[in-house]
């Protein structure tokens, strides 16, 4: 199984971050262009760091799974610069990608 995860970092705090156009408009329409191949989508949102006062590293985390890297490639590819394009309607912040095989 593949795991792609999708890092907000901390960037100065929540207001830099549209959740509810995240939640409603934007993952809607990414599984949409994903179809079958994404097998499952999940959002955290950060709340506090190592201390209840700190700041959270990440302001979100979205992890999306899939049976396979081809699968993975095969559904992303054709839709990767809308999905992109579509980031300027819930945030400034870069987000930082990562593809991983789940282990366990």
């Amino acid at each position: 199984m593949i795991k792609v995860s999708v890092f907000y970092p901390q960037g100065g705090g929540s207001t830099l971050f549209d959740m509810n156009y995240y939640l409603n408009k934007h993952l809607p329409m990414v599984q949409q262009k994903l179809g079958k191949a994404c097998k499952s989508i999940t959002v955290e949102q950060g709340l506090t760091g190592a201390t209840p006062d700190a700041l959270p590293s990440f302001l979100v985390i979205t992890q999306m799974t899939f049976d396979t890297m081809q699968a993975f490639q095969a559904a992303f590819a054709p839709h990767a610069a809308a999905i992109a394009a579509d980031t300027i309607n819930y945030t400034k912040i870069v987000p930082i990608l990562q593809v991983s095989e789940v282990r366990k």
